[in-house]
């Protein structure tokens, strides 16, 4: 019988008096990341029971907007690039990097290739 390993990933939001996130962090130990701070995070879970998304969105007050459309840009990308691997469907993971280009084109985002 094989032996289950744990990971462990942390998020930490540092909040002012109004509940708006001042300061994020966060620590992958497997991935030799600790206490390292971000602008923003956006989680994505999925729960099997109710057949839908659950998700947190955060970014600090600080965080840039020019930042803000290049993170959702390179999310969009990722997210594309995952859907390809979790699928194989080549011609949706096409549509979906048209609409990535279409998105940067919008924005006036830079290739950052």
């Amino acid at each position: 019988m094989s032996k289950t390993m744990k990971s462990k990933i942390e998020l930490n939001v540092e909040l002012d008096e109004n509940r708006v996130p001042e300061k994020l962090t966060w620590s992958a130990q497997d991935g030799g990341v600790k206490n390292e701070e971000a602008k923003a995070v956006m989680l994505s879970v999925w729960d099997s029971n109710a057949q839908e998304t659950l998700r947190i969105d955060l970014w600090t007050k600080d965080m840039p907007v020019d930042e803000m459309k290049q993170f959702f840009h390179q999310t969009l990308v990722t997210m594309s690039d995952t859907f390809m691997r979790a699928t194989q469907d080549d011609k949706m993971t096409a549509t979906m990097k048209d609409f990535c280009d279409y998105f940067a084109e919008k924005l006036e985002l830079k290739k950052t290739n």
